[in-house]
């Protein structure tokens, strides 16, 4: 069971570790996390994540299924991933690999990058203890619960 989400991490020595692949909005509330093991490509991770995306409500009409538009990092850059988001009609602006830093990506990503941040000062997942993977995946979705339920309290103090 813990097998598939736990591989030699290739950055800190062949540890076990694992990654954790997070999809937020654009204010940075978590909509969908995967967990998968160090060892695995990040690219190959980007259609579970799309498809692990729940349509939300709230507004009127149908709830959307699929996301607005893709941000990604050079670790999801891969043709053959461009070409199925296109086909699912969905915009990407992924960094390209061997191309210059500046392409503006920095400005959007950023809010990702801020929610990995807010995940690792949970101490469950910054480390991780647990020998299986489906308790470690839910201290990740329990961390993400506790985020989105901070940016709700933070919105209702505001009103």
């Amino acid at each position: 069971m813990g097998r598939a989400k736990n591989g030699p991490n290739p950055t800190d020595r062949a540890r076990p570790g694992s990654k954790h692949h997070i999809a937020t909005d654009a204010n940075g509330t978590p909509i969908a996390a995967i967990l998968t093991g160090a060892n695995r490509n990040d690219v190959t991770q980007l259609v579970p994540l799309i498809e692990a995306i729940v349509p939300i409500g709230g507004v009127r009409g149908r709830p959307l299924s699929r996301p607005a538009r893709v941000y990604a990092d050079r670790g999801y850059d891969h043709d053959k991933y461009r070409r199925i988001l296109h086909e699912r009609n969905i915009p990407t602006s992924i960094a390209r690999r061997g191309q210059p830093h500046g392409s503006g990506l920095g400005k959007v990503r950023w809010v990702v990058e801020r929610t990995h941040a807010w995940l690792h000062h949970f101490r469950r997942l910054r480390i991780r203890f647990e020998r299986r993977a489906d308790i470690h995946e839910a201290f990740l979705k329990l961390g993400c619960c506790l985020i989105c339920w901070n940016t709700l309290r933070r919105a209702q103090q505001s009103l």
